[in-house]
């Protein structure tokens, strides 16, 4: 299938079918995933770089990376993925609201919830949730993603933006991809650093035998840059609290960065070795029965955006969820003679 560049297609369903799509004068010096964005109406800026980033994109024949600046004339050809075309079962899912005007809904995510239907959790997702509670979702990610623009690990709480209109949808991912988004995150560590505060710059990639796994992967050519600051918030004995400062957005990057410096997420059952912590191990006792916590100790705290319509600068801000408020009080109580919290 050949397209000329000044052409958009509103919904590709396409599979195995590449599409060459030939650069406008008008997109001479434009920024590959950008352009991508502009002509693939369905497919969001990140879903788009991923694509990029697997290989799925050529340039004169050759591969490049979401950054590459276009030359009028080059031939770009491309082979996209088929969206999924069902969209999720409406449920009523119970759903903490922080914000919501026409545009947004800002949602305060209960840990243990997915985001967005996938392989082995097709209901029970916040995407299900929203489908029921809003009238009103943007389309951009496709019919499985109404309205998602950027995910939590399921076992993460805290904040998460949703986008109601299309036009919302695409001005929130443009400022996901170009990292003006600030991002804070609260974690409880097992151990803790050397330093009060300090950041973590590692390449992060698949991990070499895991595939569910990334890793920090320095000699990969296939890693990314992955930066991350951190603050440690309480000193325990044994653990500390920390505020996480993600400025890229790689998948599993906090939890990899943390575990790569010896200081895992409290219960991260993948990057920490353990999956809960029980309040007689707090104590330095036996593990009784009182699980303080069952899930990793990471919670979105905060996330600042500028409002897709009126350019306003908007901070959302998530309590901390009953579980880590216990565990914490738990420190305090039998761990918490290591030193004073860092201010």
């Amino acid at each position: 299938m050949h397209l000329d560049g000044t052409n958009r297609m509103s919904s590709p369903r396409l599979s195995d079918n590449p599409i060459e799509l030939v650069v406008a004068e008008t997109h001479g010096g434009c920024r590959l995933d950008r352009f991508l964005t502009e002509h693939f109406l369905d497919y969001s800026r990140v879903h788009l770089r991923r694509v990029i980033s697997a290989g799925g994109v050529r340039i004169d024949g050759r591969g490049a990376k979401p950054s590459y600046r276009l030359r009028a004339g080059q031939s770009v050809r491309i082979v996209l993925p088929e969206l999924p075309r069902e969209a999720p079962r409406a449920e009523n899912i119970p759903l903490e609201f922080l914000y919501q005007d026409d545009a947004i809904a800002v949602v305060n995510k209960p840990p243990g919830m997915v985001v967005h239907p996938a392989r082995g959790h097709w209901t029970g997702t916040l995407a299900g949730a929203l489908a029921y509670h809003l009238q009103k979702l943007s389309g951009v990610g496709g019919p499985a993603r109404p309205g998602i623009v950027h995910r939590l690990d399921r076992d993460t709480s805290g904040v998460i933006v949703v986008a109601k209109t299309d036009l919302a949808h695409r001005a929130l991912s443009e400022q996901f991809a170009e990292r003006t988004v600030r991002k804070e995150y609260f974690a409880v560590l097992s151990g803790a650093p050397d330093r009060d505060r300090d950041y973590i710059d590692r390449p992060i990639g698949v991990h070499p035998c895991q595939r569910e796994k990334m890793a920090v992967r320095t000699s990969d050519s296939r890693s990314r840059q992955a930066v991350s600051f951190f603050e440690v918030v309480e000193r325990f004995r044994g653990f500390c609290t920390a505020a996480v400062f993600p400025k890229t957005g790689r998948t599993h990057q906090i939890r990899v960065h943390l575990a790569s410096i010896g200081c895992a997420v409290l219960c991260d059952r993948q990057y920490g070795g353990r999956s809960q912590i029980t309040l007689g191990e707090i104590r330095r006792e036996p593990p009784d029965g009182i699980i303080l916590l069952a899930r990793q100790a990471l919670h979105a705290r905060c996330l600042t955006i500028q409002h897709p319509d009126t350019r306003e600068a908007m901070m959302f801000e998530a309590p901390l969820p009953t579980d880590l408020t216990q565990l914490l009080v738990a420190l305090r109580e039998y761990r918490g003679d290591s030193g004073d919290a860092i201010g």
